[in-house]
C-alpha cells in the first residue's frame, strides 16, 4: 500500500498575529527616547506616546529599528504649525 505523509505538519499555524510575550514589555524600551513602550494589543504593535510613534510586532517579535516605526496620528505638538 502507498503511505502519505511526511511527518511533520507545521500546517496548524494560525493566520493570526502572534502576540508579544508579555515578560518581554518590562526590559523593552524605545531605541531613541529610552523610555518604556506600551503595547497595544489591537495593532499588535509597541507605542512611544511621548514621541508619537509605533513599533510592529512581527511573529511575536518586536521590529525595533526607528526606520520600521511608523508614526501615530496622535496630534502632534504645534511647533510653528499654526496659523494666526
Amino acid at each position: 500500500g502507498q503511505r502519505q505523509g511526511s511527518g511533520s505538519s507545521s500546517s496548524s499555524s494560525s493566520a493570526r498575529p502572534q502576540p508579544l510575550e508579555p515578560s518581554l514589555l518590562r526590559f523593552l524600551v524605545c531605541p531613541l527616547s529610552k523610555r518604556p513602550l506600551r503595547y497595544e494589543e489591537a495593532t499588535n504593535e509597541l507605542i512611544n506616546e511621548e514621541l508619537g510613534i509605533a513599533y510592529p510586532i512581527i511573529d511575536g517579535i518586536p521590529n525595533m529599528i526607528p526606520e520600521a516605526a511608523r508614526t501615530t496620528q496622535k496630534k502632534a505638538p504645534a511647533e510653528g504649525a499654526e496659523q494666526p
